[in-house]
């Protein structure tokens, strides 16, 4: 833990970082386009955060009116690799109207409901959805952030596994004085060098 501290300490350090983190920050809570958001995290599951992004930029409002067939062609031709997930995101567009839902909700209890009623969402799909849409208080557990914490073999975590590493990345957030979104954009910057989403 003394070693995590001491890189987020140091990454804090540099102004534009931290300029650019909270400028994130900011875009996620004005993000209102809740079932393109749904689905950016649905495709980044496994694969990379570019490639999801690359898929939402260019598919926007068409997710929610492509059937199954029309998407994966869509994605093929992006060359996302997981095309077949054009089922979870066609059988979640059946679903849009509950996403209004969690708005009343606190973060975990939205976590739940997610995992529960949306296909392709996971627990760390569904904290990035919540992270993504301008909550702080839930961690996105993935392979960048559990390299940070040292778990170099885990492939997949359990719920109880997943809760278990966010308590100690809430005490990592407490310890650095910064929210559980921030500290995952500056870990995550630190793994790849990049500040997304």
């Amino acid at each position: 833990m003394k070693q995590i501290l001491r890189k987020i300490c140091s990454l804090k350090k540099d102004r534009k970082l931290m300029s650019l983190v909270h400028q994130r920050l900011k875009e996620f809570e004005k993000n209102k386009n809740l079932f393109s958001e749904l689905c950016f995290c649905t495709l980044t599951a496994g694969a990379s955060a570019e490639s999801g992004l690359k898929c939402q930029n260019a598919l926007k409002d068409k997710f929610h009116r492509l059937n199954e067939i029309s998407l994966q062609k869509e994605l093929k031709k992006l060359g996302y690799r997981f095309h077949n997930r054009a089922e979870y995101i066609n059988k979640n567009q059946t679903k849009i109207s509950l996403l209004n839902q969690i708005r009343k909700m606190d973060s975990i209890s939205a976590r739940q409901f997610l995992v529960k009623h949306f296909k392709g969402i996971g627990m760390k799909e569904a904290s990035h959805f919540l992270r993504n849409i301008g909550r702080k208080d839930v961690a996105i557990i993935d392979r960048h952030i559990l390299r940070s914490l040292g778990f170099k073999d885990v492939k997949t975590l359990n719920e109880k596994k997943y809760l278990e590493i966010e308590k100690k990345l809430e005490k990592i957030a407490e310890a650095s004085r910064l929210n559980l979104a921030e500290l995952d954009l500056y870990l995550w910057r630190d793994q790849t060098g990049k500040v997304l989403k």
